[in-house]
This record gives C-alpha cells, sequence and structure tokens, in this order.
C-alpha cells in the first residue's frame, strides 16, 4: 500500500548529483540552524532497523503518536 495511504512520509534530500562540498554544507546547516525548532515533539521513539518488527503492531493498532526515526 503506497505511503500517502498509510499516512506515512519518507522524508529526505535527493543530493546525488550535487558536488560533495555542497552536500557537506547542506546536511551541516539541516543538523543546526535549519533544524526545526519542535523536532523534538515530533519525534516521538527512536528505533533500529532489527527493532522494527517490533514497532509494526503497535503502529498498526493505532498505539503511536508522532513520528519513529530509525536509526540506521
Amino acid at each position: 500500500m503506497p505511503f500517502i495511504i498509510r499516512g506515512v512520509s519518507l522524508l529526505g534530500i535527493a543530493s546525488a548529483g550535487t558536488a560533495r562540498a555542497q552536500r557537506d554544507q547542506v546536511w551541516e546547516r539541516l543538523a543546526g540552524p535549519w533544524k526545526p525548532a519542535h523536532l523534538d515533539a515530533i519525534c516521538t521513539r527512536e528505533t533500529t532497523l532489527d527493532e522494527l518488527p517490533q514497532v509494526f503492531p503497535t503502529m498498526l493498532a493505532g498505539g503511536s503518536f508522532g513520528r519513529t526515526v530509525v536509526r540506521l
């Protein structure tokens, strides 16, 4: 099922064709002055790829709130 139907957003930056120096500069800004002020309120849970299967049942049952960050 597509993300949009499930209410899921996959956010990121398509930077593959951009020079490395410029990508580094943008990522540095995204981690600093451009970082959303309310990010802590949005991200309510962190998990790893290995732990992800245990997260899905709670999400599918409607028991999750906010966004879950998957640490690679």
